[in-house]
């Protein structure tokens, strides 16, 4: 299939997800030697050999070790996570940027529609990677909104008067920021209007100063914007992801239709963790056709009976990246 006839098929909710992720799985066997070989270990080589709860999740530090890639044709894109100095860093090699713009859209704009919002990204730090997945996207959702009061924002700016101007233009102001920049916004700027906001935070970096449970980040920023909790989203994602997730006023995330999300059991990933037990979190997002959509990741997360999900840290001290629940401070 061509990126065209993929993106028709993937984003497509009236298929049944089974039926989709047959096609991108047996893509995936065809066209993605190290996951094929990976697959081979189990003795998997077709889609009839699997279900969806047991195919094999590639570790995410793959991403750190090999090319992970499956498209016949250069990258648009290429991704890298952020790291410390001389951490090795995880590349993510994008075929095709419309699946990304398509996987960006599809995702943000179901809970925040694109007519009735405007954003103001602040993304210090993302801005030193040339190569960030965050400021990409964050560009995107900028260049997209065609009322022009979508941007960035600048340490000189000011805060409140975007706030009263996005109102005034009969839209919701949304601010747009990992959690420690949210942080320093509250020390560095005196919000007056901030019960008008909502924020959408997108975990922390690994350069600052102290560890917070999500709990606690959410009652300093409620406090800090004088907005209440129900105002405080957050956003699960990553360099090696196409697709984003969310937790719309609480800590409970939710995949969108193309995307699955397991709880594995991190001693035996082929086995998933009951609802309310801690486990690692493992992906399915068929937008990764052209890379690997099934992979294991480094985060601790736990499921509801209904198919939620928390992140809850994770399960390596080493190498964090992307972390949505600690912001660890210098």
């Amino acid at each position: 299939m061509s990126g065209n006839d993929w993106l028709s098929t993937i984003f497509n909710s009236s298929l049944p997800f089974v039926d989709r992720l047959s096609d991108v799985f047996d893509y995936q066997i065809q066209n993605n030697l190290i996951y094929r070989e990976y697959c081979s270990v189990f003795g998997i080589s077709q889609s009839s050999d699997i279900q969806p709860d047991s195919i094999p999740l590639l570790p995410i530090r793959a991403f750190q070790m090999r090319k992970i890639y499956a498209a016949d044709k250069d990258p648009e894109l290429i991704f890298k996570s952020s790291g410390t100095t001389g951490m090795q860093q995880s590349t993510h090699y994008v075929a095709d940027a419309a699946m990304y713009r398509t996987a960006i859209a599809n995702g943000f704009y179901e809970h925040f529609p694109q007519d009735d919002y405007s954003i103001l990204c602040y993304m210090p730090g993302y801005t030193e990677n040339p190569h960030s997945s965050l400021i990409w996207m964050a560009s995107f959702l900028i260049q997209n909104d065609a009322s022009g009061l979508s941007k960035f924002l600048e340490n000189s700016d000011n805060l409140d008067k975007w706030i009263d101007e996005v109102i005034n233009h009969g839209k919701k102001p949304v601010l747009f920021s990992a959690a420690f920049g949210l942080l320093d916004l509250i020390d560095e700027i005196k919000v007056l209007n901030g019960h008008r906001l909502e924020i959408i935070e997108t975990g922390g970096m690994k350069t600052h100063r102290r560890e917070l449970s999500k709990k606690d980040l959410r009652n300093m920023l409620s406090e800090g914007f004088g907005v209440d909790h129900r105002a405080i989203h957050s956003e699960y994602g990553m360099c090696e992801l196409l697709s984003q997730m969310y937790a719309i006023g609480d800590e409970w995330f939710t995949a969108p239709h193309w995307l699955k999300v397991s709880i594995r059991n991190p001693k035996n990933p082929a086995e998933i963790c009951k609802p309310g037990e801690e486990g690692k979190i493992g992906i399915i997002d068929l937008a990764n056709v052209f890379s690997c959509p099934f992979f294991l990741t480094d985060d601790k997360g736990v499921m509801d009976d209904t198919g939620r999900f928390q992140v809850l840290g994770r399960w390596n001290s080493d190498n964090l990246r992307g972390c949505n629940f600690l912001i660890d401070r210098d």
